[in-house]
Parts: C-alpha cells; sequence; structure tokens
C-alpha cells in the first residue's frame, strides 16, 4: 500500500490541480466539442448520421482499453512520468486526426484520443487523492469540474461557430495547442511523488486488479459512478441528434441549450463545495440522487406530454445533472478508498468500469434510440438512476455508519 504525505490547500499547493485541469478541460472539449460537429463530420465522410454517438463511444473505449496498465505503471515509475508522456501522447493524436479521409480511420484516432480520459482518471485524480487531505482533495475534485466544464458549456458554442463558418479540423488544433499548455504548466508545478510500493514484475498486475474486483464494497461504489454520470453522458452523446435532428434546433440553439443542463452540474459543485465542511460526508449523496431519480421523472414526463417536451428535457437534465454535482466527487472518494491495494491500481480499475460501462450503455441506448426516440432515452435515464437505489445505496449508507463508529464526521 502506498504510503504518501498530504498537504492542505493552499495558492500553492492549487497550481498543481490548475495545471491538470487545463489537460483535463482540453480532453473534454476533445469530446464535447465534436459531438456538435459529428454531423458535419458524417456528411464530410458520406456516412449516416447514426455513426454521431460512435465517436463518443469510441473515445471513451480507448480510455478503458489502457487503464488496466497506466494505473499500476504509475505506481511503479510515478505518477509525473506517465502524466506528463499521456499528455503528449494526446497532443500527437489530435493533431493526426487532421489526416483522416474516412469514418473508419478517424474513429480509430478518436480510440486513441481516449487515451487521455484514462491519464487524467487513473493518473491524474490518482495523484490529487494522494496529494491532498480527504475533504480537500473533494473540494478540489469539485473545482476541477466546474472549471472542465467550461468545456460542456463552450464546446457546442464554438463547435457550431465551426461548423457555420470554418472546419472542424480547426477544433481538434486548438484542443491540441490547450493540451500542449498543460504540459508545461504539469511539467513545473506537479510533484514529483515518491511511492513506497515494493517493485514487483508486471505479471503482478493482475493479481492487484483481482483483488480489487473480489472487493464487493469496491464493486457497489465503483457501479454507482456509470449510474449517477450516465444520463448526463447520453444527453452529450444524443443531444446533437435529438435536438438539431429530431426537434429542428439550429447549430446555436443546440449550443445554448446546454447552458442550463450544465449550469446545473457547475451549481451542483458550488454547493457541495460549501456545504462539505458542514455534513457528514456522503449526506450530499443521499439528498443528491433523490433529486436526480425526479429529474428523470420529468424526462418521462415530456414523453407522456409532447406538449411540453422541450421544457421537460432541459428542466429535467438539469434537475440530474444538479445531483450529480453534490454527489459524484464524494462516491469517486469512497470508491477509491474501498481498496488497500495502490491507489494507481485502483483509480484504473474504477476507471475501467466507467469507461467500459460508458462505451456498452451508450451503444446499447444509441440502438434503443434508433428504435424508440426520445422514448428510449427518457426511460434508459430513469432506470440507470433507479438503480443505484439497490447495492450502492446500501454500500454508501454502511461506510458512513462505519465512519461514525470511527469518530469520523
Amino acid at each position: 500500500m502506498q504510503k504518501v504525505q498530504t498537504t492542505t490547500l493552499n495558492r500553492a499547493t492549487l497550481m498543481f490541480p490548475l495545471a491538470l485541469v487545463l489537460f483535463e478541460f482540453s480532453v473534454y472539449i476533445g469530446n464535447d466539442l465534436v459531438q456538435p460537429a459529428m454531423l458535419a463530420i458524417t456528411k464530410d465522410f458520406g456516412v449516416s448520421s447514426s455513426w454521431a454517438p460512435s465517436s463518443m463511444s469510441f473515445y471513451l473505449l480507448g480510455g478503458a482499453c489502457v487503464a488496466w496498465l497506466l494505473g499500476p505503471l504509475s505506481d511503479r515509475l510515478g505518477r509525473r512520468k506517465v502524466l506528463l508522456t499521456g499528455v503528449l501522447f494526446f497532443v500527437v493524436t489530435c493533431l493526426l486526426i487532421l489526416l483522416t479521409t474516412n469514418i473508419q480511420s478517424f474513429l480509430a484516432l478518436r480510440f486513441l484520443q481516449g487515451i487521455g480520459l484514462t491519464v487524467i482518471s487513473a493518473v491524474g485524480y490518482a495523484a490529487i487523492q494522494e496529494t491532498f487531505e480527504e475533504r480537500d482533495a473533494i473540494k478540489v475534485m469539485a473545482l476541477m469540474a466546474n472549471i472542465s466544464l467550461l468545456a460542456p458549456l463552450l464546446g457546442p458554442v464554438v463547435g457550431a461557430f465551426l461548423i457555420d463558418h470554418v472546419s472542424w479540423h480547426w477544433g481538434f488544433i486548438g484542443i491540441a495547442f490547450l493540451a500542449f499548455l498543460s504540459w508545461f504548466g504539469l511539467n513545473a508545478k506537479m510533484p514529483n511523488t515518491k511511492l513506497s510500493i515494493p517493485k514487483q514484475p508486471l505479471r503482478y498486475i493482475f493479481d492487484d486488479f483481482k483483488q480489487v474486483y473480489k472487493n464487493k464494497r469496491f464493486l457497489a461504489l465503483s457501479v454507482a459512478l456509470p449510474m449517477v454520470a450516465m444520463p448526463l453522458m447520453l444527453w452529450i452523446a444524443l443531444s446533437p441528434v435529438m435536438l438539431v435532428e429530431e426537434l429542428g434546433f439550429s447549430s446555436m440553439q443546440y449550443g445554448l441549450a446546454q447552458f442550463p443542463v450544465l449550469g446545473g452540474l457547475i451549481l451542483g459543485n458550488i454547493v457541495l463545495i460549501k456545504i462539505i465542511d458542514k455534513l457528514p460526508l456522503g449526506k450530499s449523496v443521499l439528498i443528491g440522487l433523490p433529486i436526480m431519480l425526479f429529474g428523470t421523472l420529468v424526462l418521462v414526463a415530456g414523453i407522456i406530454w409532447p406538449a411540453y417536451l422541450v421544457y421537460c428535457l432541459i428542466i429535467g437534465m438539469t434537475l440530474v445533472s444538479f445531483g450529480e454535482g453534490i454527489s459524484f466527487s464524494i462516491l469517486f472518494r469512497f470508491a477509491l478508498m474501498s481498496s488497500s491495494v495502490s491507489k494507481g491500481t485502483v483509480a484504473a480499475a474504477v476507471s475501467m468500469l466507467m469507461m467500459f460501462s460508458f462505451f456498452f450503455i451508450i451503444e446499447l441506448v444509441r440502438m434503443l434510440y434508433e428504435q424508440f426516440q426520445l422514448a428510449g432515452y427518457s426511460l434508459s435515464c430513469f432506470i440507470l438512476i433507479a438503480l443505484w437505489f439497490s447495492l450502492p445505496r446500501a454500500a454508501l449508507k454502511k461506510v458512513m455508519s462505519e465512519r461514525v463508529e470511527q469518530g469520523q464526521f
């Protein structure tokens, strides 16, 4: 197990998370700017618009497929080396996609770009959790989430501008430039943490993962993460098709429709930062998930009463995203700390479970959407959140109860 001395949050120690969040912003806008442009990209490549959600699912699949290696590798080589190398790899793949001439090569590069997601979740987040004390780490995660949320807020608008005035290619050039800037910040400010785990052959990686995945508490808490995050991920993946193709929104109207939805997530993270020191850790999750469930019911109501469909979509997703904002960072912390295995490996295990879940659920809901349109999307969101109230909720309440017995607030 790693023994890393934590630090408190102040102006000096904040510089590392700010450099990391610039890369996180680059990775996220690598999806949020591209998704609105997918209708134009599929048109350029001469394929059906049904390929549009696959850009996001292949991006997520790329992140899932290398998490098993990057997390443990960062345990052995150090977070700093793996993170800096990962940032440069992301920059190169963003530039290479400019050379693609068909949808297959485009999706292959999207897959490789998705490795940036694992660099963030399995390496960067693990470094944050190790660097800062418990509640400070959660505050940093929430603060990073708010800054990185500029990506889905700005992405649709910038994407719409690129479609209308220049070319989608410039989006990838801008993403590569931002990621390259973050490399300089990380190189200057990221601590070179010394890990205390023994040097072992790589075959021991699989033993570590086996130990993590045999942990029932880890599984219950980790499965909660894609359940909570998936409705908003589905919105980002499918909203270009739902709003533009099905409901007739213009590119700019589509971009503006993202503001209340993603604004709800920003507000949720701000509320979490404000209340985290006042409530028992985990209490905000028990508040946020019922709000999310109510939001999904509003989505279903829009299907029942089509005259209010647009209002129900926006209001329902805003409630869902607010609930996620006050819940997700705490759930991630609990999942990461539910196993004593080195945190790079645990973070990689969480990342793989999340990314594979995202990939398969997005592809499944994409097929459901083709058959049932908005009804398929709304009911899928409701089912995902309703499932959280089974084993994940019980595991969370048990963790909270144990913290009380141990005298932890």
